[in-house]
C-alpha cells in the first residue's frame, strides 16, 4: 500500500495569521482589527480616526500587502512544528494553501524558516478540487486533510469523501468565531491545538490497517 498523505492549510494551521496581520495594520495603516463583531472577517477592520469599516477592496489589498511583504511576521502554532516533524515518520506531508500562485516560493520559503520543509500547493477558492488533484498525483493509501475553514472541508468531503478530515484553528482569536465542520457533517473531528491532534493523527493513520 501506498505511504500515507497529510495534506495540511498552513495560515491558523501551521502558522500564526490574523494575530500579526492584526499588529501590522495598527502600526503602519491605523486599522484597528477586532473579530467580535459576529465573527465577520470582511467587517472586522476599521479606521482608527473615523470608524470607517473598510471595504472588500480595501481589505484585499492589505492581504495582498501583507502577504507580499511582512510574511517574516508569521510565527507557528504552539505544537505544529514538532507534531507536523513527529508526523513526517508516518506519511507523506504537503501544504494546501489558499494564496495566489506567485506566492508559492515565499511561503515554501517561509515554512523552511520554521524548519519545515514541506512541498507547497497553491489554490484559489473552494479546495476539493485541488485535494482532488493532489490524490491523483500521490495516490495514497490513506489520506488526511486539515484546514481551519468549514467551507473547504465541505469541499473536499464533496469531492474525495473518503480522505479523513480534521478541522483545527490554532488561533484563539479566530477559532470561536468559525462555522464548525464537524458539527455540520463535513469534518470528522474538530481539535483546536496540535497537542491533542497528533494524537488523533496518528490513530487515524493506521486505524483499520491491514498492511
Amino acid at each position: 500500500m501506498s505511504r500515507p498523505l497529510i495534506v495540511s492549510d498552513c495560515d491558523e494551521v501551521l502558522l500564526h495569521m490574523i494575530a500579526p496581520f492584526r499588529d501590522w495594520l495598527d502600526e503602519m495603516h491605523g486599522v484597528s482589527f477586532d473579530m467580535g463583531g459576529g465573527g465577520d472577517f470582511g467587517r472586522a477592520m476599521t479606521r482608527r480616526d473615523t470608524g470607517e469599516t473598510l471595504g472588500a477592496e480595501e481589505v484585499w489589498r492589505l492581504l495582498g500587502l501583507f502577504f507580499d511583504g511582512e510574511m517574516h511576521r508569521q510565527a507557528p502554532i504552539a505544537g505544529a512544528a514538532e507534531a507536523i516533524r513527529e508526523l513526517g515518520a508516518h506519511a507523506d506531508i504537503v501544504v494546501l494553501t489558499n494564496l495566489m500562485d506567485h506566492r508559492r516560493e515565499a511561503r515554501v520559503r517561509q515554512l523552511a524558516d520554521h524548519g519545515l520543509d514541506l512541498r507547497v500547493f497553491t489554490n484559489q477558492g473552494p479546495k476539493g478540487p485541488a485535494l482532488k488533484a493532489i490524490l491523483d498525483e500521490y495516490r495514497p493509501g490513506r489520506a488526511i486533510f486539515i484546514d481551519d475553514l468549514a467551507q473547504h472541508h465541505g469541499s473536499v468531503a464533496e469531492l474525495a469523501p473518503d480522505v479523513a478530515r480534521l478541522h483545527l484553528c490554532g488561533e484563539p482569536m479566530l477559532a470561536p468565531h468559525i462555522a464548525c465542520a464537524h458539527r455540520a457533517g463535513h469534518a470528522h473531528a474538530r481539535i483546536d491545538s496540535w497537542e491533542h491532534a497528533l494524537p488523533w493523527l496518528i490513530e487515524t493513520l493506521y486505524a483499520d490497517r491491514k498492511d
